[in-house]
């Protein structure tokens, strides 16, 4: 279990556990949403099929990979996670915020050492992955702008491709198709880089 230390006041504080069991060595791609659901069942490990892996299954099932359930996605090497730690209160919070986030999400990612790509589901993910990599290396990964301009260039950093995105796991989700399609085509370029 990661604990914070924070004080952030536009999240309600939960505990953070890393959700499943998984072989570390296996994952060769982590996706990184925007933050935990209200309802923990929603959660990519929920009971059934959770909204958020209903709505992941969506995108990976229309590209052609049949997968179902958290289980499936971890067999496969694929990750699931979330910038946030915390539920959100509004819509947007603080840079401060994802920055004491970052923290917990940088210990998260430094257990794998067999990763291929990082896929950043959204602004939160993009932010917090620059936060941490700024500390590590004194350098941002991705650059500043809107996501549909700086999704198709190549981001690799100590051979890890990082693929900016757009969030999978909000409410709004599938609502733009354009976006949908966009995050469909970023997931291809992840998977094809494994040779899948």
């Amino acid at each position: 279990m990661f604990t914070c230390d924070n004080e952030c006041l536009d999240v309600e504080i939960r505990k953070y556990q890393i959700s499943k069991k998984y072989k570390k060595d296996n994952i060769k791609i982590i996706m990184i949403s925007e933050s935990i659901p209200r309802n923990d069942e929603d959660y990519f490990d929920g009971p059934d099929i959770p909204t958020f892996i209903e709505n992941t299954n969506t995108l990976f099932n229309n590209i052609g990979y049949k997968y179902r359930t958290y289980d499936d996605y971890l067999k496969n090497g694929v990750y699931l996670t979330t910038a946030l730690k915390c539920v959100k209160k509004d819509y947007l919070v603080s840079s401060k915020t994802i920055e004491n986030c970052s923290y917990l999400l940088e210990k998260e990612l430094d257990q794998f050492r067999n990763l291929k790509v990082i896929m950043l589901m959204g602004d939160f993910a993009i932010k917090a992955i620059n936060y941490i990599y700024k500390r590590k290396c004194g350098k941002r990964i991705i650059p500043n702008g809107a996501t549909y301009k700086i999704r198709n260039d190549e981001y690799v950093f100590n051979r890890i491709r990082f693929i900016p995105s757009y969030t999978q796991t909000g409410d709004s989700f599938g609502i733009e198709k354009t976006k949908t399609k966009m995050m469909e085509e970023d997931i291809n370029k992840a998977m094809k880089s494994l040779g899948k």
